[in-house]
């Protein structure tokens, strides 16, 4: 995904971002990082440094730790590809589509390109699956929050995205991906996913409104 450069009043806006929706950026372009592709020697080496704490994101941040010393680019690539690609189709299936109906390139497809095009988010030139991926999803959130496709999106507004487009569907997939065969590298990566939609969801439904 792709926005526009940045004008000073867009700079502007970001600086006013609050601290506690910075963060809430950062964990989603976090997940976004580790989703889209196999992590590179360089990933790796920046998780193995990581510290948590005794939370629960805290022991899943500290688990990811384990797992990135103990693995090389070779097995998590191929885990990658096990779990999301295989041949003809991965072990999971990381779009919103097919969470939502059991078939890809459905209507949530559709709904989220229109929601794209009105918060003015451009899909990259060399991405060529579909937008509803979870990786592009949580992009998307974190562009939205950060205000990198314009003024950051207001909290209404955020939250409807995520009521539309997240909250059906990824705490299941995130689950899923915690308790996949495959998933050894991926299952703390699907926990800190499941308790980061667990937050979002409930900080929502506090902030008023029905419960996406």
């Amino acid at each position: 995904m792709s926005g526009d450069k940045k004008t000073p009043r867009e700079i502007q806006d970001l600086a006013a971002v609050a601290e506690e929706d910075r963060v809430r950026a950062d964990f989603y372009e976090f997940l976004a990082g580790l989703l889209v592709r196999p992590a590179d020697t360089a990933m790796l080496r920046r998780l193995s440094a990581l510290s948590g704490d005794d939370t629960d994101i805290g022991r899943a941040i500290e688990a990811l730790a384990a797992v990135a010393r103990s693995m090389s680019t070779t097995t998590v690539r191929r885990e990658f590809n096990d779990l999301f690609i295989g041949l003809g189709r991965g072990e999971l299936v990381p779009y919103a589509s097919f969470y939502m109906t059991g078939f890809l390139n459905e209507k949530p497809l559709a709904r989220l390109r229109q929601d794209m095009a009105r918060h003015a988010v451009a899909r990259a030139e060399a991405v060529f699956e579909p937008e509803d991926n979870i990786a592009s999803l949580c992009e998307i959130m974190s562009g939205l929050i950060r205000g990198r496709f314009g003024a950051p999106l207001p909290l209404p507004a955020q939250r409807e995205f995520f009521a539309t487009h997240l909250a059906p569907w990824a705490a299941h997939f995130f689950s899923d991906l915690e308790a996949a065969r495959a998933s050894v590298f991926y299952a703390p990566v699907g926990t800190l996913g499941r308790l980061m939609i667990e937050i979002e969801r409930e900080a929502f439904r506090l902030g008023g409104g029905t419960d996406p």
